[in-house]
């Protein structure tokens, strides 16, 4: 295998860092494990010899950081695993006013991607964005209404931010492909990790109960991601698709409009621009 430079976000943890194990133990070159604890995400580049960058996607000022700290050191990234995320409780705002669940799952690595996108066109690189069965069961995607302020629910909020997942990857390779960037997104199955321990929602019971020895390993729902990180864009996957289980998998039926993939795109990218200018002295 040819060395490579691999970026992995929620990687301190779970499927993100059971895939950065896995692919350090392949050979990749450079490993780069990010994570929203130090402590946590340091063990685990220290565990496999990886790089390793601290960011909390609730703040998008962070994600810039984030951003700027990896063009500066790689001037190759050959696949970025937009693995961050996560279910929130009760509706919350976060420092850039946006609902938590739709700006760590989305609007974040967004961000983090369309600022790298210099480094990822340059380096042909693949783009893979964690998403969930969630986005069929609970997705009810309002594009005038990104932040769920109207008719909230924690299980509304995850389900629209995993579709939205699905739309940007569709948005993505519809925009970047002929520039070389080849995207997926994929379940990762129901995985046994701390998924939603830290928050309110109904489904830290499940996470806790004994449905807790049904789920999948951590290792199990990382094989995916691993496939697609190593695996041939075009040959054994089709690029801006959603995937379970190494096979092409049915999404949302709101995954499949190009108009509303559009749409969010342009939306998500008014909003960045829109923190950006909170932020300059000159506005």
């Amino acid at each position: 295998m040819t060395a490579r430079t691999i970026v992995i976000t929620g990687a301190s943890d779970g499927i993100g860092a059971s895939a950065a194990r896995t692919l350090a133990a392949q050979g990749e070159n450079v490993v780069v494990v990010v994570g929203r604890s130090k402590e946590k995400t340091e063990r685990i580049a220290a565990e496999i010899g990886a790089d390793y960058f601290v960011a909390d996607f609730a703040e998008l000022a962070q994600v810039r950081r984030l951003a700027t700290q990896l063009r500066e050191k790689y001037p190759r990234i050959d696949v970025l695993a937009n693995n961050a995320g996560g279910i929130m409780g009760a509706r919350e705002l976060t420092v850039d006013g946006h609902e938590k669940t739709y700006q760590i799952n989305h609007l974040a690595p967004f961000l983090l991607t369309t600022e790298l996108m210099d480094v990822l066109t340059a380096s042909k690189a693949t783009v893979i964005n964690t998403s969930s069965a969630a986005n069929s069961l609970y997705g009810r995607l309002d594009i005038d209404d990104l932040d769920v302020a109207n008719k909230y629910s924690a299980n509304l909020a995850y389900g629209n931010a995993k579709l939205e997942n699905i739309l940007f990857t569709a948005e993505l390779h519809h925009r970047y492909h002929a520039a070389g960037i080849s995207t997926a997104a994929f379940h990762p199955g129901v995985v046994a990790t701390n998924f939603a321990a830290d928050t309110t929602s109904p489904f830290r019971f499940m996470y806790r109960s004994f449905l807790n020895r049904l789920m999948l390993s951590p290792e199990q729902g990382a094989d995916t991601l691993v496939w697609l990180a190593t695996a041939t864009p075009g040959q054994e996957w089709a690029s801006g698709a959603y995937y379970a289980k190494r096979a092409l998998a049915k999404a949302n039926k709101q995954a499949y409009d190009p108009g509303l993939a559009k749409e969010l795109w342009e939306r998500s990218a008014a909003m960045v621009a829109q923190d950006v200018d909170k932020l300059d002295p000159r506005s």
